[in-house]
């Protein structure tokens, strides 16, 4: 795990958030989240129950997805003030995904240096899986 270290004077408008890379995911990895996250619907651990609801098989928890972008941004900024995301595709099993961003504004007030980005998770076809927006704090230099 790591924790930003970029600092709001170094931040331009434009700037991209250095891509995280999830995946390929596993159904391991659907079962350790539904026991953390206390998810335990079967559309997402069982193929056969997944396929009687109409689903092509089980597919990954929204919020797994969302919980990589909040990495993301951890990973870049540290402190994470907002986010507000929505749920455009589903993730499936042996799906690669990549969480980017990319800086909206910068405002500061009051001592508190805040970033507002535009974000989104894409498979590997390209296919956005949830976009959305957050608000991160960061440090200055001085």
């Amino acid at each position: 795990m790591k924790y930003g270290k970029v600092y709001f004077d170094d931040v331009k408008v434009g700037d991209e958030l250095p891509p995280l890379v999830k995946g390929p995911i596993q159904q391991i990895q659907l079962t350790r989240y539904a026991g953390a996250s206390g998810d335990f619907n079967p559309i997402h651990q069982d193929d056969e129950f997944a396929r009687a609801a109409g689903m092509s098989g089980v597919f990954a928890h929204g919020m797994l997805s969302m919980g990589f972008v909040a990495q993301a941004l951890t990973d870049w900024a540290g402190t994470v003030r907002k986010l507000a995301v929505r749920f455009a595709a589903l993730v499936r099993l042996k799906d690669v995904v990549t969480c980017r961003g990319r800086v909206l504004a910068k405002s500061s007030k009051d001592d508190v240096n805040l970033i507002e980005l535009e974000v989104w998770a894409e498979t590997q076809k390209a296919q956005k899986v949830v976009s959305g927006r957050a608000t991160v704090a960061l440090p200055t230099r001085a």
